[in-house]
């Protein structure tokens, strides 16, 4: 699934490609807005964790994943 994080008075979003489930997501950044924890702590497909103080969130966006391209076909 991908998950786009603003961050306050940072210029670009994080995106990452995260192997848990939209539900999971929603969960841990509802637990972090409401403080049980300081950090937005989120792990993407290649094992690589990602921590964003939980006061600096500007937004959260979650999709679907995009499948992947394979070949040279027509665009």
């Amino acid at each position: 699934m991908e998950v786009k994080i603003g961050v306050q008075h940072a210029p670009r979003e994080i995106v990452l490609e995260s192997g848990q489930s939209a539900e999971e997501v929603e969960r841990v950044v509802a637990e972090a807005l409401a403080g049980k924890s300081q950090l937005l702590s989120l792990t993407d497909e290649h094992g690589r964790k990602i921590l964003v103080p939980a006061e600096r969130l500007a937004y959260v966006e979650l999709g679907e994943p995009a499948p992947r391209k394979v070949g040279f076909g027509a665009l």
